[in-house]
């Protein structure tokens, strides 16, 4: 009976995996995760060049941006990318960012 439940148990859980995965992603969610990737990506490249937070913020804040969630949310992912003892490369930190991006806007429906 246990083995059962278990087995019973997988199958739910694959088919709950699948169905989020069969979900489509919006195009202006894939645009958001895919721009907070760059910027995550942007912010660990200067956090491993040396450059300091005080710094990237002050980067930031002359950076032109085309909405006007962009500024606080790049703000956001800089100092969340510098509180991280992370040393991966800038790569890794844009596709986990928007990996996680992604599921988190597919659970979110």
């Amino acid at each position: 009976m246990r083995n059962m439940m278990i087995a019973l148990s997988a199958v739910v859980l694959t088919g709950a995996a699948a169905c989020a995965e069969a979900r489509e992603i919006r195009a202006g969610d894939r645009y958001m995760c895919s721009w907070g990737a760059g910027t995550a990506a942007k912010a660990q490249e200067l956090k491993l060049s040396g450059v300091s937070l005080y710094a990237a913020r002050q980067k930031i804040q002359t950076y032109k941006f085309s909405k006007g969630w962009m500024r606080m949310m790049a703000l956001g992912i800089t100092e969340q990318t510098y509180d991280s003892a992370s040393k991966a490369k800038p790569a890794v930190v844009r596709e986990t960012f928007y990996d996680g991006c992604i599921h988190y806007r597919l659970v979110q429906k």
